[in-house]
């Protein structure tokens, strides 16, 4: 046990696409319910942004609403919840976070898990595993009086996805939010210390997060798909760099490589918090 002080919170927090899931979110109902495959909705999608020079991610929420249009679906809430219900997830996915929380319980702690994606959060709050999460950062849209999506309402590429873990470091749960972001706050009053953070990304999009969290003190690990070679090149390219500490495979079993390195993280968050305790 952590003795008898506060229990330390460790956040672990989630790419989604390739990460949790083997694929883009996109592709388990919404591009098959517009009569598209995956290859023809992103080389559109990236047609557009390169053509305008745009957003990689504004383009393809564009090209949803275009496609959706053009095939007489209507962008509800509860239609995105639908299609989150068809995505499918790496090994070991839907039992990893009992594993975790009961881990970081047997050591005095409490884990927390957060999703932070440049995918769509209505689409993760429709899967099977949206109850785990303390909260998902995410991209969303606007919804009229009706309850269709009218409009992108957060926008979430791969540098702003760093903003979030300072939300996470403070204990804002909101997207919006941007006062409490940029005011000060004492170091012992921040909700989740960088040390005590897991950052969990698949690709070079998640170089901000990794560099970030590495920079603080916390771990950040490249997943790859198994039997990928060129996702585990990537994985093993990202560890070579120093942008990640560890590289393993997308499978979150109990005998997984992954929980084994989170674990031994635990582990060490537990002796640092006893440490810090032994100094006051």
């Amino acid at each position: 046990m952590l003795l008898s002080m506060k229990k330390p919170i460790v956040a672990l927090i989630y790419d989604f696409d390739g990460t949790l899931a083997p694929g883009n979110m996109q592709e388990f109902g919404f591009i098959q319910a517009v009569g598209s495959t995956p290859a023809e909705f992103w080389a559109k999608s990236n047609q557009i942004a390169v053509g305008q020079d745009a957003s990689n991610v504004l383009a393809y929420m564009k090209l949803m609403f275009d496609e959706a249009r053009a095939k007489g679906v209507v962008l509800r809430q509860e239609e995105f919840k639908k299609f989150g219900k068809s995505v499918e997830f790496f090994p070991g996915v839907k039992e990893w976070f009992k594993l975790v929380n009961e881990y970081g319980r047997s050591k005095g702690g409490k884990g927390e898990h957060y999703i932070n994606s440049s995918g769509l959060k209505e689409i993760v709050e429709g899967t099977t595993i949206a109850k785990e999460f303390r909260y998902i950062f995410a991209g969303s849209f606007i919804y009229d009086a009706n309850g269709e999506a009218v409009w992108p309402g957060i926008a979430v590429d791969s540098t702003n996805k760093t903003q979030f873990l300072f939300k996470i470091n403070k204990g804002i749960f909101s997207a919006r939010d941007s006062t409490r972001l940029n005011s000060s706050m004492a170091e012992e009053k921040k909700r989740v210390p960088f040390p005590n953070m897991i950052y969990f990304g698949d690709g070079e999009t998640d170089v901000p997060c990794m560099k970030i969290v590495g920079m603080f003190g916390g771990h950040s690990i490249a997943v790859y798909k198994q039997g990928d070679e060129k996702k585990r090149a990537l994985a093993r390219k990202l560890k070579k760099q120093g942008r990640v500490k560890f590289a393993v495979p997308a499978n979150y079993s109990a005998d997984s490589e992954a929980f084994k390195v989170v674990c031994a993280i635990i582990d060490k968050i537990k002796a640092e918090t006893v440490l810090q305790s032994l100094m006051k």
